[in-house]
Formats: structure tokens, C-alpha cells, sequence
């Protein structure tokens, strides 16, 4: 707790709880840890998906749970129609929603999660697979941005990822506690339960979960170096007015080609609000012509106009780019 409260994460907290071993040895461990550093109580946070016959009384026994052991609980329930296709990812997006949505009525800064040591090993292998890049391989934060757009002023702490499960369930079965498997972590539909029931192969193969968790942290060290490099980049090279980006191409094409994408996709995504970075072959097109002197004409991208500015008062002179949301502009070639 004190290092991911030196990261920056929010106390009061609330976290959300399954029923599941690693959320519920969370919400325990949470509550010891505020009685003996004399903290507020987090409050628990468990959600009635509504997918099985047994979601509501998993989750009103968490209610039970949290009671005993004298924590304030609330009970959200996802109304929505259910999906039929990618309910893992619907499901999980609409947890977030309601719990975000939560917090944000009762002035909660922090949604705290039991993801393990495994859960980052398997994010890892699983983005391995989808082709990502540092940001994906360098898996999950400490203290990282709400995963869902809406809750800017909102985070999500993982404060276990460095603690295996077999260790969390070692501390329940210590306090005489049991906990409920969700259905959905032995449904072969879903990529991460194939993925666990191949790890004792991957362990012969010396891909253990303490190594594959080990790289991700050596990754999130070089992604918050580059963070850095960027961040001085931008400093340098671009200004905001009024909702709009004003870029110095000569700055950015000057920079190392990684710092200089990863400064243009900030601002991309900081003009138009969109949550992901742009695709990145859209992206490096773009970023080529800019930094050749090739952009002409206005273009579009992620949401964004992007245009010389053509004004010898604009901040760069005249070559300075500017980068406008799309709709508050005129239409332009597409990017």
C-alpha cells in the first residue's frame, strides 16, 4: 500500500469485489491494512451481472462478507441487455461503468482491484499474441487511468501484482474464508482460460508467471522513461489554445522517431478525447509527411483536423501544424 500510495493512488478507496479468491483477499487485506495505518475503511463495491441464475446470491454474499467484517458494501446491478457475442468484454466494460459511475457520485478517487502476479503474466502473453507494442507488452500499472473513458479524475489501483494467487488463497484459507470460482474462468470460449490451462507446459519451458510478469516490469520501466523523453518533447514542441495543438515540425522530426510518434498520438488523442492511441500505420503515414514538410492540405486522424497553419504570428512560425477536433472544423482529405 505505501508503494502505490507513493504512485499517486487515491485514499479513501473503494474495491470492487467478485467473490472470487484474489478480490475478496483484497477487500480483507485492505481492511486490516486501514485499521492498523489508522485509514478511512475502503468501501466494497460488487456487481450482479446477471449472466447465470447465480450472480445475484454471489453477490449479495459478498455483501454478507464485507458486513462481517464491518465494511460499508453497495450491491450495483447491470440492467442492460446482455450480449451475444464478446460477454467477457462487455461484462467487464459494464462493471467498470457502474462502479465508475459510483464513485463518481460519492467522491471515490480510486477503484482498487485484486489483479495478481498471473493476471499480469497472462496480459502479457495474451497481447504478445494481439501484436502489441511496448505500451500493450509493458501489461498493467500500479496506478494507471480508469480503463473506461468518462472518468478522467478516476484510477485503478492494483496494489497485488506482485503476489500469486496460491499465496492469496493460502491468507483465506488462514482466516477460515472460502471464496466462488466465476464460471467464466473455466469456459474454454474465453482466450485467458486456454491460455491457464497451457501454463504447466509454458512453466517446462521455463516460462514461469513470476518471469513472464518479470519482463512486463522491465518494459514498464522503459515505457516510463520513454513517458519522460516524450513529455520534454512536448514541452517543447507544442502548445494548446483554446482546444487546439499547435506543433513545430522541425522540433518533432528532429526528436528519435519513437519519442516524436509517441508525442504526435498524445496529441492526437489529447485534441479529439479518444481514449486509445491512433492505428499506428495511419499514424507513422502521417507523422512522415509532417515531418518532410509534405503536409500541404488539411488531413483527418483520430478524430483530429490536422493543417499547416500558414500564419507567420502562429507559434512556430509558418510551418507550425495545427491539430483541431474534426468537427468543430471543415471537412478534409482522410489521413
Amino acid at each position: 500500500m505505501m508503494d502505490v500510495l507513493a504512485r499517486g493512488a487515491p485514499w479513501p478507496g473503494a474495491v470492487a469485489v467478485s467473490g472470487g479468491g484474489d478480490s475478496l483477499a483484497l477487500m480483507f487485506l485492505l481492511a486490516d491494512w486501514s485499521r492498523v495505518a489508522s485509514r478511512p475503511a475502503p468501501v466494497v463495491l460488487t456487481v450482479d451481472h446477471g449472466l447465470d441464475a447465480n450472480s445475484e446470491h454471489v453477490a449479495r454474499d459478498v455483501l454478507r462478507r464485507a458486513k462481517a467484517a464491518g465494511l460499508k458494501s453497495e450491491l450495483l446491478v447491470w440492467k442492460d441487455k446482455k450480449p451475444k457475442a464478446d460477454i467477457e468484454a462487455a461484462a467487464r466494460e459494464a462493471r467498470y461503468r457502474l462502479i465508475g459511475a459510483w464513485c463518481h457520485a460519492h467522491e471515490i478517487g480510486g477503484v482498487y482491484a485484486g489483479h495478481t502476479l498471473e493476471d499480469q503474466a497472462e496480459t502479457f502473453l495474451l497481447r504478445l499474441g494481439r501484436g502489441s507494442g511496448l505500451d500493450g507488452l509493458s501489461a498493467m500499472r500500479p496506478v494507471a487511468l480508469y480503463p473506461v473513458p468518462g472518468f478522467d479524475d478516476l484510477r485503478v489501483v492494483r496494489p497485488l501484482l506482485g503476489i500469486g494467487r496460491s499465496e492469496l488463497r493460502a491468507f483465506l484459507k488462514a482466516r477460515k474464508e472460502t471464496w466462488v470460482d466465476d464460471p467464466m474462468n473455466v469456459d474454454p470460449r474465453f482466450a485467458r482460460v486456454r491460455l491457464r490451462e497451457a501454463w504447466p507446459m509454458l512453466e517446462e519451458l521455463g516460462l514461469s508467471s513470476s518471469r513472464i510478469a518479470g519482463a512486463a516490469r522491465h518494459l514498464a520501466r522503459a515505457r516510463e522513461a520513454l513517458d519522460h523523453a516524450t513529455e520534454n518533447l512536448l514541452a517543447r514542441a507544442s502548445r494548446i489554445v483554446d482546444g487546439e495543438a499547435m506543433l513545430d515540425p522541425s522540433r518533432l522530426a528532429a526528436a528519435p522517431r519513437e519519442i516524436g510518434l509517441r508525442a504526435f498520438a498524445w496529441l492526437l488523442s489529447r485534441i479529439s478525447g479518444e481514449p486509445y492511441r491512433p492505428r499506428f500505420e495511419r499514424l507513422e503515414r502521417l507523422f512522415d509527411a509532417i515531418c518532410r514538410g509534405e503536409l500541404v492540405a488539411a488531413r483527418t486522424l483520430h478524430g483530429c483536423l490536422i493543417a499547416p497553419s500558414g500564419k507567420g504570428e502562429a507559434a512556430f512560425g509558418v510551418r507550425t501544424i495545427v491539430i483541431a477536433p474534426e468537427s468543430s472544423r471543415k471537412p478534409a482529405a482522410s489521413g
